[in-house]
């Protein structure tokens, strides 16, 4: 555990030494108040539930390039080499650079708090949806951040590595948009595999163990993924 706390740290401090955290972290918080103040009066009522519509599809692009260079720039740079022949596994440098990439991700949800804290002093808000839909955002975050970094573990190119992250988190996200044009059970199936279609309900207020499970699912299996990928490099 000491391992991956000093990976993760060093991970979480590396982030602030460059500009990508910054720029990802304002282009966030613009856009989401952009869209969210844009859209809120014209709905009438005190909710934060928009703010979480837009949050959700606003992450969904802006996390793969907190990710692409997890592993794929310490490939180019040689340093995965040096890291890998220390005393730590394959899968504490996975879950190491995964803590630290979630810590960032942490900060960056904390910030947005001050969305509802405001939407709260124009009436009466009701916080159970907003904890609920923090909770979601942290499961399909964590399930992005995970595809992410499974990305970084297959290249040494940071942006091939956003390409593919980014291809694979718009697709799961809009999987359920595509239903009308489905027959009944393949529908059903791409409904499921939809991460809009879990996170929603969360938006709503329902925390459905299913959901959470869907969620805790991809991220344990895109971490599997990284694993057998890092794992790999030392035999070949």
């Amino acid at each position: 555990m000491k391992h991956i706390l000093t990976i993760g740290a060093r991970q979480f401090r590396s982030y602030f030494n460059g500009p990508v955290a910054y720029i990802v972290i304002c282009i966030v918080m613009l856009t989401l108040g952009f869209f969210f103040w844009k859209t809120f009066f014209l709905f009438g009522r005190t909710s934060a539930r928009e703010m979480f519509r837009w949050l959700g599809l606003i992450l969904v692009f802006a996390l793969p390039a907190l990710t692409m260079g997890l592993l794929a720039e310490e490939k180019r740079t040689g340093t995965i080499e040096l890291l890998i022949t220390m005393p730590v596994t394959e899968a504490q440098v996975i879950l190491g650079k995964f803590l630290g990439v979630f810590g960032l991700y942490a900060v960056l949800l904390a910030l947005t708090i001050f969305y509802p804290i405001s939407v709260s002093t124009l009436g009466h808000l009701d916080w159970g949806p907003v904890l609920s839909g923090y909770v979601g955002l942290l499961l399909q975050g964590s399930a992005i951040l995970a595809i992410g970094l499974m990305a970084s573990s297959w290249t040494d190119n940071q942006l091939i590595a956003l390409f593919v992250a980014l291809t694979l988190s718009v697709s799961f996200w809009v999987l359920d948009k595509f239903l009308p044009l489905l027959p009944t059970n393949a529908a059903s199936v791409l409904e499921w595999l939809s991460f809009d279609y879990h996170f929603q309900s969360m938006a709503r207020g329902v925390i459905d163990l299913r959901d959470v499970l869907f969620f805790v699912s991809v991220t344990a299996f895109a971490l599997a993924l990284a694993f057998r990928a890092l794992e790999s490099r030392r035999w070949s």
